[in-house]
């Protein structure tokens, strides 16, 4: 009987070995298909297609949802793209393109919280700009065995776990040749990328009637062709406009179009922070021309008339490209 048993165990363990050797046991890309085809089936997504460029070797399914224009792109181009990213297990989510921004060259793409996986599907699928593109992407293309972030991953939106495939959308706004140049009133050279603007300017239009305020829509003289939005919320008291050789004192803050505060002062004691006007961002200073001592004003603009494409650090990150929303009161206007 005993030897029975162990003939037994010893052909059980010779077949499993076998199995193994002839590649019974799932590889990564093998797991990542069953993960992504899975997650098609439960959630009933139609139109997605596999990539085959190279042989069918990437393992990225694809929807295009429109597509672009131009010509296709490459590594050295310059573009600018929103995102929004899930793992398949729905434990991590982060779907606001306020927040969610890229600016740089198609081959920089790869790094931090964007996988290469992005990389590949926009060279190989999307190849426009100015398309939208649902991507589902392998773990392998993805953030691998590490996952990606912090914490918990039985925390929603902290941690991405090991071998987790991902579910991103891609919307690519503008690239660099979009670009728009010119000489304003003022004799200063400007330039702006005419695609951000477009998609800025919807932005805002969308944004605006969740405010419950009226905004009055104002043509740029500093960027010809842009525009910026202010509501004039308790008119000023005082005889002195605001223009490009301004000193002011106010309290203020601004935001992001999530409703981010990422800047922000408010002191009750009056004259405490002078603010040189031509120092403020593009979209404040126009703003602010329609307003005087005690006013107080809501402005909205595009990113062109903001931070544009250089990112900041404030109480919360402003990301490149991003519409601001500012809230002013001026306390004193100088001379």
């Amino acid at each position: 009987m005993k030897q029975t048993i162990f003939t037994l165990l010893l052909l059980s363990t010779i077949g499993f070995m076998s199995c193994r050797k002839n590649g019974v046991e799932q590889t990564i890309a093998q797991y990542d298909q069953t993960q992504i085809q899975s997650y098609i089936k439960s959630n009933n997504l139609t139109g997605m297609q596999k990539d085959t460029v190279g042989g069918d070797t990437s393992g990225i399914y694809y929807q295009i949802l429109s597509p672009g224009t131009g010509t296709p792109l490459v590594y050295t181009d310059q573009i600018s793209f929103v995102f929004t990213l899930k793992s398949l297990d729905g434990l991590y989510t982060t779907s606001d393109t306020i927040a969610n921004h890229f600016f740089g060259y198609v081959g920089h793409i790869a790094s931090g919280a964007i996988p290469p996986g992005v990389e590949i599907a926009i060279l190989n699928d999307l190849k426009y700009s100015g398309g939208r593109i649902r991507m589902l992407i392998p773990s392998q293309l993805g953030f691998g065995k590490a996952g990606y972030g912090s914490g918990s991953i039985n925390i929603s939106g902290s941690h991405i776990a090991g071998n987790q495939s991902l579910d991103i959308y891609v919307h690519i706004i503008s690239k660099q040749t979009d670009m728009v140049y010119g000489t304003n009133t003022f004799g200063y050279q400007y330039s702006y990328n005419k695609a951000q603007e477009a998609y800025d300017e919807q932005v805002i239009q969308n944004y605006i009637p969740t405010t419950g305020i009226t905004y009055v829509k104002a043509p740029s003289v500093n960027l010809p062709g842009t525009n910026y939005w202010y509501s004039i919320r308790t008119p000023g008291t005082g005889t002195d406009t605001i223009n490009q050789n301004s000193t002011i004192t106010a309290n203020f803050y601004g935001r992001l179009l999530d409703n981010q505060v990422f800047t922000q002062h408010n002191n009750s004691i009056a004259d405490t922070t002078s603010l040189d006007v031509p120092a403020l961002a593009k979209g404040v200073q126009e703003a602010l021309s329609h307003t005087t001592t005690g006013s107080t004003v809501s402005m909205i603009f595009p990113s062109a008339l903001g931070y544009g494409e250089v990112p900041q650090s404030a109480d919360i990150s402003v990301p490149v490209n991003s519409c601001l929303r500012f809230e002013f009161e001026v306390r004193r206007v100088y001379p």
